[in-house]
């Protein structure tokens, strides 16, 4: 059992069901052609059929044109049956082995209008990204004008991966500089350490001013159990625009986000392998205790405060990306009067 894992691993996972399953469909075409010589019982091809060989029975119906030994129906069910995992892998093999750059315009009334325009983009769960896609991403990023970079946590500490992945994020050009928090994957000292070494500023469990009217805070993750959104925002005005960065959502519906306009997290990577982009994978509890709540997109805190929640850039080992594509967020902030003059125009 060790080496077919250890094999399916090598080739990769998506790559190995998907080889399974045109390998199952010509097994299935060739019984349906050979039926008389193998002398296979209808029920056992109807059987095949349904299982995984769908296609692979259809299309021996049409080539062979004898006698329908699977009525048309089943074989079109066995089609749908098999498709719908092979769209799955499709999808998996493709897009979502493709970071994408998703532009977002956020508008608040408390955005200072003499930073109408500033633009954030916003990375996480970085995990086990090869260095050379990291530095591909960054490249790409570097083309788009940004005034600055936060990063969600969640590194790869085998062989400490991570520290490569920083000195990568670390090339980014901003105006303002990159920003970053811890995951819950991450060793908090080590990866504080190497932020501070490449130039990255750390927030942990506090904040700064980055302009007049603009407070950037960030917290330590929930699961380490020394998170404090009162302390990381504690220097901000009545009147500021803040910003909360951290690694996980749920903390935003176990304590009070008063006095936050944007919180931006990552953590539940989409659900990480999805149906048609359903994270029923969250359903277990084991990841977030709220459900897809946090999947990806725009939620609310408990007190409703805007959660932009991130599905991340990196994979977890060996577990695939399926419909749950890489990503980079790029906020543009606006306030209310320059959303409707752009509204107007």
């Amino acid at each position: 059992m060790r080496t077919i894992y250890r094999t399916i691993i090598s080739i990769g996972i998506i790559e190995s069901f998907l080889i399974g399953f045109i390998l199952v469909n010509i097994l299935a075409f060739l019984l349906c052609i050979t039926k008389k010589q193998t002398r296979l019982t209808n029920g056992a091809l109807v059987l095949f059929t349904l299982a995984c060989g769908g296609i692979g029975t259809a299309i021996g119906m049409w080539v062979t044109r004898r006698k329908r030994h699977v009525s048309p129906w089943l074989a079109v069910i066995g089609m749908i049956i098999v498709l719908i995992p092979a769209i799955h892998l499709v999808h998996g093999l493709t897009f979502d082995r493709q970071v994408r750059f998703y532009e977002i315009e956020f508008v608040s009334e408390n955005w200072p209008a003499e930073l109408d325009g500033y633009r954030i983009a916003f990375m996480t769960d970085m995990h086990i990204i090869p260095h050379e896609d990291m530095r591909a991403t960054i490249e790409e990023l570097n083309a788009l004008d940004i005034d600055m970079l936060l990063v969600g946590g969640d590194f790869s500490t085998r062989g400490n991966h991570f520290l490569g992945t920083v000195r990568e994020i670390a090339q980014a050009t901003t105006t303002d500089g990159i920003f970053g928090v811890e995951g819950n994957h991450d060793d908090v000292q080590g990866l504080f350490a190497a932020y501070e070494q490449h130039g990255i500023t750390p927030l942990d469990n506090n904040g700064l001013h980055i302009h007049e009217g603009f407070f950037l805070a960030g917290v330590r993750d929930l699961w380490h159990g020394t998170h404090d959104i009162a302390a990381a925002t504690a220097g901000a005005s009545g009147e500021d625009f803040v910003l909360l960065l951290t690694h996980n959502p749920d903390v935003t519906m176990q304590y009070p986000t008063t006095g936050v306009d944007l919180i931006l997290a990552g953590h539940t990577h989409g659900g990480q392998i999805t149906f048609f982009g359903y994270a029923m994978y969250l359903l277990r509890g084991s990841i977030t205790d709220y459900g897809t709540r946090f999947s990806r997109g725009f939620s609310t805190s408990a007190d409703g405060v805007p959660v932009f929640t991130s599905s991340g850039i990196g994979v977890y080992y060996a577990t695939p990306r399926i419909w749950a594509r890489p990503e980079v967020i790029i906020f543009t902030l606006l306030g209310c009067e320059a959303s409707t003059r752009n509204a107007a125009l």
